[in-house]
């Protein structure tokens, strides 16, 4: 196993007031540049630019949902990727940015063109950091969130596993937030009906998807004999300690 996926979703990079928690992205690309390293190669879903603009902008109008999303992603993506691109030099590792909308991606000659950019990076020694261009994606045309985008690059690039970290242990047989929940650390694809009826229906505060949409994503993507592991992004060192089968961490693991 040396091809990763690694989802980072906007509660995971944000402080409550929205702007970027530059000591826990600091920590997790500490964590990426070992894993590189090490001989993994990465592939970075990270969200974040949309909160990032959003502490960046001060508008005077009142803006519907699609277009205040194009201006907080326009300018938030620049100072995300700026972030990352300081903090992997000083590992001597460059990173690179590829956005994407699901529409191009469900077009075989251009979805064949990003997947032979991201295998160019790789075998450059680059780590693509993945987005969905959201100033020009349109509200019907766009992923459910980075999740659905996560697992798309999975799948594409035949990753040998995606890692989707929350701000969450994982998925809890009850609400997260009751100390009689607990969390359910194995989910076998096929059990569906059993893995539904654990999920409440609810978003985070900062990004479009919830626990629903994350179970989804790692269902389909395990079926197709990629295993998908669910974790805290806010964790120490969780992406070392999982890769590296620390049996401690917690976490919930799909696999078929």
């Amino acid at each position: 196993m040396n091809r990763l996926v690694v989802k980072i979703g906007s509660n995971v990079l944000t402080r409550e007031d929205g702007t970027l928690d530059i000591t826990r992205m600091s920590a997790i690309t500490d964590q990426v540049a070992c894993l590189y390293k090490d001989g993994y190669e990465i592939i970075l879903v990270s969200s974040g630019a949309v909160a990032s603009g959003r502490t960046e902008v001060t508008v005077g109008q009142s803006l519907d949902d699609v277009s205040s999303r194009q201006l907080y992603s326009a300018v938030g993506q620049v100072k995300l990727m700026n972030r990352y691109s300081d903090l992997f030099s000083s590992h001597g590792i460059v990173c690179g940015q590829v956005l994407t909308t699901k529409d191009s991606l469900s077009q075989p000659g251009q979805y064949e063109n990003q997947r032979h950019c991201i295998d160019v990076m790789l075998s450059s020694g680059v780590i693509p950091i993945v987005n969905e261009n959201d100033t020009i994606s349109l509200t019907e045309l766009m992923f459910t969130d980075n999740d659905e985008l996560s697992g798309t690059m999975a799948r594409m690039m035949k990753a040998d596993m995606l890692l989707i970290l929350s701000s969450i242990d994982g998925l809890y047989d009850g609400d997260p937030g009751d100390p009689c929940s607990q969390l359910v650390p194995l989910v076998s694809v096929g059990d569906e009906e059993g893995v539904s009826s654990y999920i409440r229906p609810v978003t985070s505060s900062s990004g479009r998807g919830g626990m629903k949409t994350k179970c989804g994503i790692a269902i389909k993507v395990a079926r197709e004999g990629i295993p998908v592991v669910i974790a805290n992004g806010r964790r120490p060192d969780v992406l070392l300690k999982l890769i590296r089968g620390d049996e401690d961490m917690p976490c919930t693991r799909f696999s078929i």
